[in-house]
């Protein structure tokens, strides 16, 4: 009887120590504690709360203060913790390009109007704007939209004076990309339409550029040229004449009443 008791003492000690070295060695098995993850530094940013207009005047609700990491944080960006009233400085301004929703407020692209109308207030400095009577046939069939850039050319009917009763027509081109400020009264596209069939045309026109432009509007008819917007940055021309058009002396075919006869451009 004896015997048996230490034999049950001695498995239990046993399982004891097993059990206590089992213990100790799942403990040292414990992952390693995961390091914190560095946080990106950021700065406020004033930014679009919802999409912004052209010539739409900005109001408290349509900005707001948001996170941007400082390193892509421009300087042209509007910061809280450079301009803690920047929100206050860009309410009433008008908007000189659109923005869209959650894009950064630029300065650059705002305007105070101080009392001007809107025209005036997204004019740039130095340009004037000047309009002229469109129609379908001589605005592109109404798919010109604002901001678009046109070529102005002018078209005008001569008379031959070595023939009696011969016109010749002569064109050229007044003025080569510029851009339209609106179609009748409408600054930018309505409801997102392709076109926009109005009655006259806002051109962004240098002082002299206005200039030929309304001598122009008095001696023939004006029509615009869309421009393909991947040529709209080519400012290599800006006014010129159409090396197309008749040469003075130069022949010409006319069809008067369906007969053809051969005259000489009087430029």
């Amino acid at each position: 009887m004896k015997t048996a008791r230490i034999v049950v003492l001695a498995i239990a000690g046993v399982a004891g120590l097993a059990a206590t070295y089992l213990a100790s060695t799942s403990g040292n098995n414990k992952p390693a504690p995961v390091a914190p993850v560095a946080q990106m530094p950021t700065v406020e940013v004033l930014v679009a709360k919802s999409d912004i207009g052209l010539g739409q005047s900005i109001k408290p609700e349509d900005v707001q203060w948001q996170r941007w990491p400082a390193e892509t944080a421009s300087n042209g960006f509007m910061r809280r913790d450079a301009n803690a009233d920047a929100m206050k400085d860009v309410i009433g301004s008008i908007a000189r390009a659109p923005f869209i929703n959650g894009e950064p407020i630029r300065e650059q692209k705002l305007v105070k109007a101080n009392g001007s109308g809107f025209m005036a207030a997204i004019l740039p400095a130095g340009m004037r704007a000047i309009s002229t009577e469109i129609t379908p046939e001589t605005g592109a069939g109404g798919f010109i939209l604002p901001g678009d850039r046109v070529d102005v050319i002018l078209s005008r009917r001569d008379k031959n004076p070595d023939r009696l009763g011969a016109d010749v027509v002569v064109t050229e081109t007044l003025l080569s990309n510029v851009r339209v400020l609106a179609i009748d009264q409408a600054p930018k596209e309505k409801d997102g339409s392709n076109s926009l069939v109005g009655k006259t045309a806002t051109l962004e026109l240098k002082p002299e550029q206005a200039e030929t432009l309304a001598r122009a509007r008095q001696s023939g008819t004006l029509s615009l040229a869309l421009r393909s917007i991947a040529d709209a940055n080519d400012n290599t021309v800006e006014t010129s004449t159409n090396e197309h058009a008749p040469k003075r002396g130069e022949s010409i075919s006319v069809v008067r009443f369906g007969v053809l006869s051969s005259q000489t451009a009087q430029k």
